[in-house]
């Protein structure tokens, strides 16, 4: 299932956090009376990324946001303004979440992954 999808910004990718919409929310659980949680996402090659989703305390907006190893990641990747980074999660019979992330560069009007670093 796809968690989250976004077309990253020049923000996404100069600064250290990546806001997305809060419809994306339900796909990361925070845990009552907490503004974050913590989880592994593994990129195509199958190397774990620590990441953190924060939500604001107050207001009426949630503004969610994600953090951890997202500026390392955007680094690594070569990641820029007008990529797509879309996460997906899958539940296991235990009850876990696994979560994957994968990162396209659109050329000739073709989305092709940029997961080889």
């Amino acid at each position: 299932m796809v968690a989250m999808s976004k077309l990253l910004s020049n923000s996404d990718t100069k600064h250290k956090r990546l806001e997305f919409p809060a419809r994306s929310l339900p796909a990361f659980p925070i845990p009552d009376v907490q503004n974050s949680t913590e989880f592994v996402a593994f990129d195509r090659l199958h190397k774990p990324w620590k990441f953190k989703v924060s939500i604001r305390n107050q207001g009426k907006y949630l503004k969610p946001w994600l953090t951890g190893e997202w500026a390392y990641y955007v680094r690594r990747k070569g990641l820029r303004k007008g990529d797509k980074v879309t996460m997906t999660t899958h539940d296991e019979e235990n009850g876990n979440k696994i979560y994957h992330i994968r990162a396209e560069r659109k050329h000739f009007g073709f989305w092709y992954s940029i997961d080889q670093q």
